[in-house]
């Protein structure tokens, strides 16, 4: 590659840094002001959460049922042999509450939402709906972004909840099976090894996940300027970047949360 196209790719790189940016500054003002708007965008609010939320409970279902299960499995298998099976319950807290829960979350979502909105701001930018809301004085950040991101962190927060609920049944239903153990003993024996910093991860997590797998898709969705095939392109963009910020962050998190422990 010759030294111009090197130094061409460097301020393309530049530019789009300094437009993200700006995009991220724009969207965390209208994201303050949200609910002195709340009229106008409510509705939009709303048909992200069912989306993102209420349409992904199935499958958040039957992956919790299936890790909790799993490590309950392997769990009291492995640990019976060494007398450590109480051990079990703090695997079963740091897998599904504070690790692989979130991060299976995350992926869902980018799976399903986020390459919903980067195609859906795509197509309207390509379609001029974006350019009409400009015209009549509509700020498509206020209208189409704020919402979806605002809808994504709680669809997010209540799926991760709904993701240790099934995770925690799940991991009943299996010990039983093994060992025989009420109910009670068992809910008893998990929020006993469960720690308060262990929730405050994981509400932190489905914030920062929840904001980034939203905030990327409607950036790269909106960044779509003349063709419907550059919509897919984007869509792609957006999944990759999106997965790769919140393995990132989600190491940065457990680093964090190491030093603390």
């Amino acid at each position: 590659m010759s030294e111009s196209k090197i130094i061409s790719n460097i301020k393309l790189k530049i530019d789009d840094f300094l437009y993200f940016c700006g995009f991220l500054k724009l969207t965390l003002k209208e994201l303050f002001s949200f609910w002195l708007k709340k009229d106008v965008t409510l509705k939009v609010l709303i048909r992200q959460i069912l989306f993102t939320g209420y349409e992904a409970l199935a499958i958040i279902t039957l992956i919790g049922l299936a890790i909790g299960a799993i490590i309950i499995i392997y769990g009291f298998s492995l640990l019976s042999n060494f007398g450590q099976t109480d051990l079990v319950y703090t695997i079963l807290i740091i897998i599904v509450t504070k690790e692989l829960g979130p991060i299976i979350t995350a992926f869902i979502l980018i799976a399903r939402s986020g390459t919903a909105i980067s195609t859906e701001l795509g197509n309207m930018v390509v379609n001029h709906e974006v350019e009409a809301l400009n015209s009549i004085g509509v700020n498509p950040i206020s209208y189409l972004v704020v919402p979806r991101i605002l809808g994504v962190i709680i669809s997010f927060f209540g799926l991760l909840i709904y993701l240790n609920i099934a995770g925690i049944l799940g991991g009943y239903i299996f010990a039983t099976i093994i060992t025989p153990i009420p109910f009670i003993d068992f809910i008893s024996n998990f929020f006993q090894k469960l720690k308060f910093l262990d929730i405050i991860v994981s509400i932190l997590k489905s914030i920062i996940f929840g904001f980034i797998i939203s905030l990327i898709p409607c950036y790269y969705g909106l960044k779509v300027e003349y063709a419907t095939t550059e919509v897919p392109q984007k869509t792609i963009k957006a999944v990759v970047s999106s997965l790769t910020w919140v393995i990132i962050l989600d190491i940065g998190l457990a680093i964090i949360t190491y030093s603390f422990m």
